[in-house]
């Protein structure tokens, strides 16, 4: 296991790189390296690997042992404090749910996590800020779309940050941001299981293209 380099979304994001959690759904620990750097070349310095994926912990440990000193890695699908501590354990930071579940927000900030909870309701997303979240997911986002997560935006304290995940691509990313999103996580416009990195890399130079198109608007 290595140790967390400390490393935060704050740092990696006032480092200039794109706002986008690669989400590798399904990855294996043998290509989790590989998939990775095709993402790092590209920019993309924000990866989760579910925990629903093949051996995760294996992947996640490689690939925070290859790019930890330059990417902030971590865990998405976390569901329960077993998730938590295995992710701690591994020096990565970052851990991505699906759902609002206090209890678990406030076990991943003691462990140092960075937690990044999904939220559809504006009561979820008030239970998150409470058990310690400051940076939430809008998830399923398209289900809901930029309007949505506006509004929401308008009533959640300024300090805490919301993103969109959820069939988030390059054809979408610059709505979201105009809408107030800090970033988007995105899956299966970045990866899905049998690309390889070469595919991956297309698809990351892809999106980080659209949205400097959108920053340069």
């Amino acid at each position: 296991m290595t140790t967390t380099t400390g490393m935060t979304i704050d740092d990696v994001l006032a480092g200039g790189a794109p706002p986008v959690v690669a989400i590798l759904r399904g990855v294996r620990p043998d290509e989790a390296v590989a998939v990775a750097g095709a993402l790092v070349a590209a920019g993309i310095l924000l990866i989760e690997v579910p925990m629903n994926s093949p051996d995760p912990i294996d992947s996640i440990v490689a690939i925070q042992q290859a790019y930890g000193d330059r990417a902030l890695i971590g865990a998405g699908t976390v569901l329960n404090a077993d998730a938590v501590a295995a992710l701690a354990a591994t020096g990565a930071r970052l851990m991505v749910t699906p759902n609002t579940n206090p209890a678990l927000i406030a076990a991943g900030v003691a462990a140092g996590l960075e937690p990044m909870p999904g939220f559809v309701t504006p009561s979820e997303a008030f239970a998150a800020i409470d058990a310690g979240a400051r940076r939430l997911k809008l998830f399923p986002a398209t289900a809901f779309g930029p309007a949505y997560l506006k509004a929401i935006g308008e009533v959640v304290p300024k300090s805490v940050r919301l993103w969109a995940v959820g069939g988030t691509g390059a054809d979408n990313i610059g709505a979201w941001l105009a809408a107030g999103a800090e970033g988007v996580g995105v899956g299966g416009a970045l990866f899905r299981p049998g690309d390889g990195a070469a595919d991956v890399a297309a698809k990351a130079e892809a999106l980080v293209t659209a949205w400097r198109r959108h920053v340069a608007a």
